[in-house]
């Protein structure tokens, strides 16, 4: 497995995968995660993920261009596919992401398969909230998902104006 970092303003994210990219880590929260010892440091096999991340934290970048290696179920995969539909600086509830992928009394197993999104901000899972608004869980923490809504939010208003 391949890995690098990258320095965001969320702090030192972990970018691993074999020839594209397979997962992302942040530095706390529960997907932290640690590269392995077999694993090999190869920031070039990432560099057009590190060039898309740099441009998304700078309000350059509302949507992602790579070329992915999504590990999960088919019903994982459905959510994850359609989280990338979500636009940049908008948010959905899990019961209107149930609905979108044709089964709306899936709300749960939604949560559940969101909260496995191995690839977090590039597949964009933190535009998922609460019925009521409230933001739930989060695997960087939920003061990240704070972050990268209102990151989102303060970018979209500038581009709109």
């Amino acid at each position: 497995m391949d890995y690098c970092y990258f320095e965001s303003p969320l702090g030192k994210l972990l970018l691993a995968g074999n020839e594209s990219l397979e997962s992302l880590h942040f530095p706390r929260g529960k997907t932290r995660k640690e590269p392995e010892k077999d694993w090999v440091y190869k920031e070039k096999v990432f560099l057009k993920a590190l060039d898309q991340l740099y441009a998304y934290f700078k309000g350059e970048l509302t949507r992602f261009d790579l070329e992915l290696n999504i590990q999960g179920t088919n019903f994982q995969k459905r959510v994850w596919q359609e989280l990338v539909k979500i636009p940049y600086g908008e948010t959905i509830s899990y019961g209107e992401l149930a609905k979108r992928i044709g089964n709306p009394n899936a709300s749960r197993a939604v949560g559940l398969a969101n909260g496995k999104n191995p690839i977090s901000i590039i597949i964009p899972c933190h535009r998922v909230i609460g019925k009521n608004g409230s933001l739930t869980g989060y695997g960087g923490g939920l003061e990240v998902k704070k972050n990268l809504l209102e990151l989102e939010q303060r970018n979209k208003k500038m581009m709109n104006s």
